[in-house]
C-alpha cells in the first residue's frame, strides 16, 4: 500500500501598510508567529491606503473611518490576504461585515512624546516660548494642548513619522508631538525629549497596541493568533473602543482616554474637548476586568450628561461644513 501524503500547511498571507513603521510592526507579529509555528509560512503583503496617499490635506477633513485601513480590508474580503496588521488606534470600532478584530497585542507605553527642534532641545513644552510652533496631525492632541497651552502656535503636520522628524529638523516645527510607541519601535527612543503626563494629554483610543484584523469565518487563523494574544491589553482598549463606540467618534475628533487594570478592576478615564481647548469635559469611570465594554458605555454616557454630546455635535457639523 501507498503512503498517505498530506497537503502541506496552508501559507497564511500577512497584510501591511507600506510604511516603515507599519511593517516593523507587522514584521514583529510574523516573527512571533513564526516563533510559535515554526512549521508554518507567514508572507507579509503591502499595500497603500487613501491615508498614505493623501498628504496634503489634513485628516479630519478628508474623513476617518477606515482612511488607513479600508484596502487591507478590501483584500481580506477578497481572499487576497488573511489578516491586517493595524495600529490599533487606526481601526474604527466598527468594522466592516465578515470581518473581526481577531486578537491585541502587548500594548507599548501609549503616552504622547514631545519631540523638540535642536534648539529647544533643553526646554519642555511648558517652558517654550510664546508663538513656538508645534506640529501635530490629531485634533485629540490639539484640543488638549491648546487648553493648557494657548500661548502656542499649532499648526497641521502630515506624512510618516520620518517625514515628520525630517520636517522638524529643517526648522518648519519647533516641537512635534508623536506616540512614544512608535518611536521606540523603530528604534528612535533618543529623539523624545518629554513624556505627556496623563493630566495634560490622554492618549487616543487603542494607541500603543497592535490590532489583528481577520475574517470571522477564518477559525483557522483566528486560532493561530491567539499565540500573540495579550489580554490586560485586550480588556483595556475593548474599554476604550468601547467609550469611542458610544460617543460615536472616529479617529479624527477630540477624545482621549486613560486605562489601568488593578485585579479584578479597570479603570477609565476619558476627555472630549472642543478643538480650540475651550471646553472640556472628563470623567473616571471603574468596573469589572471582566465587563471591560460596560464600563467603556458607562464612561461615555457620563459624559454625554456632562455636555460631551454637544461639544461632538459641533466638531461634525464644522468637519461637514469642510
Amino acid at each position: 500500500m501507498s503512503a498517505t501524503v498530506s497537503s502541506p500547511p496552508r501559507t497564511i498571507r500577512i497584510g501591511s501598510r507600506a510604511s516603515q513603521l507599519a511593517l516593523v510592526q507587522t514584521h514583529w507579529v510574523q516573527a512571533q508567529l513564526q516563533k510559535a509555528y515554526p512549521d508554518r509560512t507567514f508572507e507579509v503583503h503591502t499595500m497603500a491606503t487613501q491615508g498614505d496617499k493623501i498628504l496634503d490635506v489634513a485628516l479630519a477633513k478628508i474623513g476617518d473611518k477606515g482612511l488607513f485601513t479600508k484596502e487591507l480590508e478590501v483584500g481580506m474580503l477578497q481572499q487576497e490576504i488573511d489578516f491586517a496588521v493595524h495600529s490599533l488606534k487606526d481601526l474604527p470600532t466598527n468594522l466592516p461585515g465578515g470581518l473581526v478584530l481577531g486578537v491585541v497585542t502587548e500594548r507599548e507605553n501609549p503616552a504622547d512624546a514631545v519631540v523638540f527642534h535642536e534648539k529647544y532641545r533643553d526646554l519642555q513644552i511648558e517652558t517654550l516660548p510664546p508663538g513656538a510652533v508645534i506640529g501635530t496631525s490629531s485634533l485629540r492632541r490639539l484640543a488638549q494642548l491648546r487648553h493648557h497651552y494657548p500661548h502656542l502656535t499649532f499648526k497641521d503636520i502630515r506624512g510618516n513619522l520620518i517625514t515628520r522628524l525630517a520636517k522638524l529638523d529643517s526648522g518648519e516645527f519647533d516641537a512635534i508631538i508623536l506616540a512614544v510607541a512608535g518611536l521606540q519601535r523603530l528604534g528612535m527612543g533618543d529623539r523624545i525629549g518629554q513624556i505627556l503626563k496623563p493630566e495634560i494629554s490622554l492618549h487616543a483610543v487603542g494607541q500603543g497596541a497592535l490590532g489583528i484584523e481577520c475574517r470571522s469565518d477564518d477559525t483557522e487563523v483566528l486560532a493561530l493568533l491567539k499565540a500573540i494574544e495579550h489580554a490586560p491589553t485586550r480588556d483595556r482598549t475593548l474599554a476604550e473602543r468601547a467609550f469611542l463606540r458610544e460617543l460615536e467618534g472616529g479617529c479624527q475628533v477630540p477624545i482621549g482616554v486613560n486605562s489601568v487594570i488593578d485585579g479584578e478592576n479597570l479603570t477609565l478615564t476619558g476627555i472630549v474637548a472642543s478643538v480650540d481647548g475651550q471646553q472640556v469635559v472628563t470623567g473616571t469611570v471603574t468596573g469589572q476586568v471582566a465587563a471591560p465594554e460596560d464600563v467603556g458605555i458607562e464612561l461615555a454616557q457620563l459624559l454625554r450628561k456632562q455636555g460631551a454630546k454637544e461639544i461632538l455635535e459641533t466638531i461634525f457639523e464644522a468637519v461637514q461644513r469642510g
